[in-house]
């Protein structure tokens, strides 16, 4: 009967046991499944919000409004940064973080300075460039970046990582040269404007991004706090430009701006989605990053910029030659081949990681037969795993 029990028993726990197993093995499948759909859910959110705010981008700033072209660009500046000031301080709100800055004023006034004219430089851009070259362009800052890094952070770079560089600026300088870049409604001659507000856009845009680095490294912040106090530093430059501009550069103001909205109220709905999809692609790659890394989402914005040049094309009929189709290809082959050089080296530290030894400790005193086969292992232990001790017979 003992026997009997004893077998009963074992069946009875064999069979829990695989039902645990199954159980657990199903939880970790739909785990993964669900996680799947969060990142496709992530990726198609940047890619359709970012695709709708290059669409209203251009159709602001290089198509007619009744024949009219609007022309004054800090006032999207201006509205682009309110969507992004009123959706950071309900994200702190919800998230619990702090109002307060933990950051010195003068450097998020830095910051906000760069930010501005980096938003400038490219709303501009579109006056005399077309959107491919505008966004073509944004793959050129990696080169301003690097000297960023190197300038303010004394960061070293391999040298994989200038031939990806160059890479990328060959290919950007190929499409440049091979073909007709300018804005459907501008000159012939403003191409030139054009490319040097892009480089404005560079210079700014690097400056902004490593110094934004810099600022979480050196403070403890959030970036809920910190898109907060960029934004609303930014959006306080672009209220004084709107309001000094007119005084001491004699250009278009607040005053202008509010006029063409009186008179072509079409635009503040495009403003308004323009601003919407800024604010809404933040949302999906602040996600994104925090659940799946910096790399998916190099991947995510890789996509997200073919599929923009792409749609431009289609939807307002921008010319282009056998070579600027070849450049794009070496562009965008170069930034593909950075992220699976990012997914190698990520699968080196987690295989790394999963072979590297644990330290182990025993707890409690150990039996005379234990002490003695502890002590005639000794040898063998002292390896990669570390070496046994004693302390006070433990």
């Amino acid at each position: 009967l003992k026997l009997w029990f004893k077998y009963r028993r074992t069946r009875q726990r064999q069979k829990l046991k695989r039902a645990m197993d199954a159980k657990t093995a199903g939880n970790e499948e739909d785990s993964s499944i669900m996680a799947g759909i969060r990142c496709i859910f992530y990726s198609l959110g940047i890619i359709f919000a970012l695709g709708i705010y290059g669409i209203f981008q251009e159709r602001i700033m290089s198509e007619p409004y009744d024949d009219e072209m609007f022309r004054i660009s800090v006032f999207l500046v201006l509205c682009n940064r309110i969507a992004a000031i009123l959706y950071a301080s309900v994200m702190v709100c919800i998230k619990g973080e702090s109002f307060a800055h933990m950051v010195p004023l003068w450097k998020y006034f830095a910051v906000s300075l760069s930010n501005v004219a980096a938003t400038w430089c490219q709303y501009e851009a579109l006056k005399y460039v077309s959107f491919p070259v505008q966004m073509l362009g944004k793959s050129f800052k990696m080169m301003p970046v690097m000297i960023w890094g190197i300038l303010i952070s004394g960061q070293t770079y391999k040298m994989q990582d200038w031939m990806i560089a160059a890479g990328v600026t060959g290919g950007v300088t190929g499409f440049l040269l091979s073909g007709d870049i300018k804005s459907k409604h501008a000159s012939q001659d403003s191409s030139v404007y054009g490319l040097v507000l892009m480089l404005g856009f560079l210079a700014s845009d690097g400056f902004t991004s490593t110094f934004q680095e810099k600022l979480f490294k050196e403070h403890k912040t959030s970036k809920y706090n910190q898109m907060m106090y960029v934004n609303a530093g930014s959006a306080c430059v672009s209220l004084l430009s709107l309001m000094l501009g007119p005084i001491i550069f004699a250009s278009k103001g607040l005053t202008e701006a509010l006029a063409f909205v009186g008179r072509h109220p079409a635009i503040m709905g495009d403003a308004g989605l323009l601003s919407a999809s800024a604010v809404s692609g933040q949302f999906f790659i602040y996600s994104l990053v925090k659940e799946f890394g910096a790399l998916v989402l190099a991947a995510t914005m890789n996509m997200r910029q073919v599929l923009s040049i792409l749609t431009s094309y289609i939807l307002y009929g921008h010319p282009i030659t056998m070579m600027q189709i070849a450049s794009l290809s070496v562009v965008f082959a170069t930034l593909f081949y950075k992220s699976y050089l990012g997914y190698l080296k990520n699968k080196e530290k987690a295989k790394a990681a999963a072979v590297a030894p644990v330290a182990t400790q025993a707890v409690g005193k150990p039996t005379d037969e234990e002490m003695q086969s502890l002590k005639s292992g000794v040898d063998a232990k002292d390896g990669d795993a570390g070496k046994v001790e004693w302390h006070n017979g433990k």
